[in-house]
């Protein structure tokens, strides 16, 4: 048993596929369209890290209450944690990307840990070897 997806949700899948794929170098998976209930298009976007099982559904968003969720998912809290075998080399690449940090790479006992921000503004910790 595993976790398949989990679902974050953008306001626009072309710039979250280039985010997810570019600064983190997610691979995409899956990019198809679809129908909402209701018949409407939509994009089945799937994004994975290399050899990760578990893969993350961009979903855009679909009216007012899922606009509203966007880079809040997880009412603020870091809710996403991506773990990398080199954490200097990850934080670099990001940094040269643009990606938003939350503060500066600090250790702790579990390891090397610094929040960033995704393409929705949604809070990801960042986490290596101590």
């Amino acid at each position: 048993m595993w976790v398949e997806l989990v679902t974050v949700v953008v306001d626009d899948y072309d710039s979250a596929i280039e985010f997810f794929t570019g600064p983190l170098g997610f691979e995409l998976v899956e990019d198809s369209a679809a129908s909402t209930d209701d018949g409407r298009p939509k994009r089945w976007v799937v994004v994975r890290p290399p050899g990760g099982g578990t893969g993350i559904l961009l979903a855009r968003a679909d009216g007012t209450r899922q606009a509203a969720v966007v880079g809040n998912q997880v009412a603020g809290r870091v809710g996403f944690f991506l773990r990398v075998d080199d954490f200097d080399a990850a934080y670099e690449r990001m940094v040269a990307a643009g990606v938003e940090f939350v503060g500066s790479p600090r250790t702790e006992d579990y390891g090397r840990v610094v929040v960033f921000l995704d393409v929705a503004g949604n809070r990801w910790d960042l986490l290596g070897p101590a």
